[in-house]
């Protein structure tokens, strides 16, 4: 049991670390954004208690450290400085790099968290060699914030199970009573015989009064990282601003119907009884003794009570391993190919109440295969957060100055595109801080700000979302391109092509114009990666570029790998699919349209002449041609091409199945489907059947 909560807590640890990176880069841009400085403080808290809990004491010594000045910070003593960013930073890959080591076992430097810790102290205002711990300072600091002292009732009711999370309530009491003042009152009512009781189980639960000038963040903060293992009631009673009111004390009867301990109807038939209602409530059952010995020290503590308005409703989650996920869409894939056979089965025989049945079922199939794949979606912001610390560094190391832009940050794509996506962004924002980005003198002389911009977009269009990498440096030079193209053997030298084409050759293997080989580019490895890997995810890539402006790469990417809308088609009595999102149209091609070609595979669309491919010759598929042929439009890399088929069937909602290892290397096939008879359907890339079609037209020429 505990090695599953140890692993939860990796996982929400790496979560948190992300969460504090952002925090901490967003931190830099308004350093005096108190809801980020909390932001940061509770990231800090949640890791460092959560650590302590699971036995990771180091992280929670060091998080600890780490945690105290910025409390200093929320508290007003200590500002944000650059410095003090940079050592979060670090602070924030050391806490990784533990994290790290103790899954691989792998010894690391101890003293780099020392260096930060002792970096860290020389921040706190007066704070030398020998004086007081910088903890005990900080608390000392903290204690001494102005402000009004405040009364809080607190209900904490852990859940029975808590012990065996690893938490200790009493641990979460005492630091709770070193906010200020406190009464604390343990209702034991639900402790149950000793036969049935079980010892893992914790059946306490307490009333605390607190008197503290904190306020109600110190207050949740001790229990930040046990709230979801329990019940917590947090209501100010006294705001501090009267010493006293006409009202007087509120009754007894009043604090125990506020604390949700005793009914309005209860108290009324009590009151009714005409004796001491304290007594008599407990005589009668309606309360426990403990539950009238907290009112009792409420009514003591506190004048003018009023009822906290209600938190923030928050929504609740589970966290489910991404294997399960994974799972459930693969048999979400499985039942779509169920329900296409069940729909072809039941137009085959055309019996109402089965076609009805399977009306019903195709409706509820769509709801639920559309569910699941929502469920694997994810924002992208979550990736693009990751690239500014890439920025910051990698600016600093340069000696550039750079800032990073994002939008669209809430757009979803599905998880597994999004992790596979992480790399090539990686490349590609690398390429424009090195390459794109001027020094801030060079910019200063051709009339730019000296900050150059790198931003990093997203946007949905149909099922596909675009990714844009746009900076605002010194662009792509055609020039140095083309004649590195040239002597390399890309292209002739008296080749003339667009600029986007030229722009194309820096995809091509080993392909550098750098000068010089730098710590961060300049081999001639990485685009060409970049460009298998967006095809991998059955994407493309586009550069566009103006000398001096800057460059702008956009990357079209499916919404999910797992199912796709597809338009299905026979040759012979074989069946294959093409992705709907690039299929234009689909026109006739007769014989009449063949002799009027010249024995070319052109055909002229409403006056537009577009190439064509056979696929029955490209896939050596045998049998008699039928005299009327269909030809499939698609648009790949902006040119429209045609492929001809014997018949199109229609529209067809494709679950992908990758193929075993001897047809991993066939070209133009990038997968397959099973119909709704069972009939097999090969997927095709259209655009590798392009490239093998250009390849056999050159080596025939």
């Amino acid at each position: 049991m505990i090695e599953q909560h140890i692993a939860t807590y990796r996982e929400e640890a790496g979560e948190l670390l992300a969460e504090l990176e952002t925090s901490l880069l967003e931190l830099e841009e308004s350093p005096e954004d108190s809801d980020l400085i909390g932001r940061v403080f509770r990231a800090m808290h949640t890791i460092k208690g959560s650590g302590a809990m699971f036995g990771f004491d180091e992280i929670a010594a060091f998080t600890h450290e780490v945690e105290t000045v910025f409390d200093m910070v929320r508290n007003g003593k200590l500002g944000v400085s650059k410095q003090l960013l940079d050592l979060t930073l670090r602070a924030r890959d050391n806490i990784k790099a533990l994290l790290d080591a103790d899954v691989t076992g792998d010894e690391i430097d101890r003293g780099d968290g020392d260096a930060i810790i002792a970096g860290l102290r020389q921040l706190v205002p007066q704070c030398v060699s020998g004086e007081t711990p910088l903890v005990e300072r900080v608390a000392a600091a903290s204690s001494e914030q102005d402000g009004k002292q405040q009364t809080w009732r607190i209900r904490f009711k852990p859940q029975p199970e808590i012990f065996l999370r690893g938490a200790n309530p009493i641990g979460l009491l005492n630091e709770l009573c070193e906010l200020g003042t406190s009464h604390v009152v343990a209702h034991m009512s639900a402790i149950p015989q000793l036969g049935d009781l079980n010892p893992e189980h914790c059946y306490i639960y307490w009333d605390i009064i607190l008197t503290t000038s904190r306020g109600i963040d110190a207050i949740r903060d001790v229990f930040i990282f046990v709230e979801d293992d329990c019940d917590l009631k947090i209501e100010l009673v006294d705001d501090g601003s009267r010493i006293d009111t006409d009202e007087g004390y509120k009754r007894l009867g009043d604090i125990l119907i506020d604390r949700g301990d005793l009914s309005p109807v209860e108290m009324q038939k009590i009151l009714g009884l005409q004796r001491r209602f304290g007594e008599l409530a407990v005589a009668v059952g309606a309360v426990t003794p403990n539950k009238i010995q907290a009112a009792l020290v409420e009514q003591q503590h506190v004048k003018g009570v009023r009822q906290e308005r209600a938190s923030q409703e928050t929504g609740s989650s589970i966290r489910v391993p991404a294997e399960k996920l994974d799972l459930l869409v693969n048999l979400v894939g499985e039942m779509v190919t169920v329900q296409a056979h069940l729909s072809q089965t039941a137009a085959q025989h055309n019996i109402p109440d089965i076609v009805s049945i399977a009306e019903e079922v195709e409706r509820l199939t769509n709801e639920l295969r559309d569910t699941a794949l929502n469920i694997r979606m994810l924002p992208i912001g979550t990736t693009f957060s990751k690239f500014k610390r890439l920025v910051r560094d990698l600016s600093q190391e340069l000696g550039k100055e750079i800032e990073m832009e994002t939008a669209g940050g809430e757009t979803e794509l599905d998880k597994t595109v999004i992790e596979r996506l992480n790399d090539p962004l990686v490349h590609l924002i690398r390429n424009s801080i090195d390459h794109g980005i001027e020094f801030p003198d060079a910019r200063a002389a051709a009339g730019k700000p000296e900050r150059g911009t790198v931003h990093l977009g997203a946007v949905h269009s149909g099922d596909s979302v675009l990714i844009t990498i746009r900076d605002d440096g010194a662009g792509l030079d055609r020039e140095a391109i083309r004649a590195k193209a040239v002597e390399r053997g890309l292209m002739s030298a008296n080749a003339e092509l667009a600029d986007k084409d030229i722009f194309a050759m820096i995809f091509a293997p080993g392909f550098s114009t750098a000068a010089k080989v730098t710590s961060v580019s300049g081999r001639g490895v990485g685009m060409d990666v970049v460009k298998r890997a967006i095809e991998a995810l059955r994407g493309k890539i586009d550069i566009a570029s103006v000398r001096g402006e800057g460059s702008t790469i956009t990357l079209r990417i499916p919404l999910t790998l797992a199912i796709i809308e597809c338009l299905l088609v026979r040759i012979d009595s074989s069946f294959f699919v093409m992705p709907l999102s690039i299929v234009e149209e689909c026109v006739e091609l007769t014989r009449d349209d063949i002799r009027r070609s010249h024995g070319r595979n052109l055909a002229n669309v409403r006056g537009e002449i577009v190439p064509y491919i056979q696929l029955r010759d490209q896939f050596g598929i045998g049998g008699k041609r039928p005299d009327i042929e269909q030809i499939v439009i698609a648009a790949i890399n902006g040119n429209k091409i045609g492929f001809v088929v014997d018949c199109v069937v229609g529209e067809h909602q494709t679950v992908i199945k990758s193929l075993g290892r001897m047809y991993r290397d066939v070209k133009g096939v990038s997968g397959a489907t099973i119909l709704g008879d069972g009939t097999v359907a090969l997927i095709l890339d259209m655009g590798l059947l392009l490239q093998a079609a250009e390849a056999l037209e050159q080596a025939a020429s």
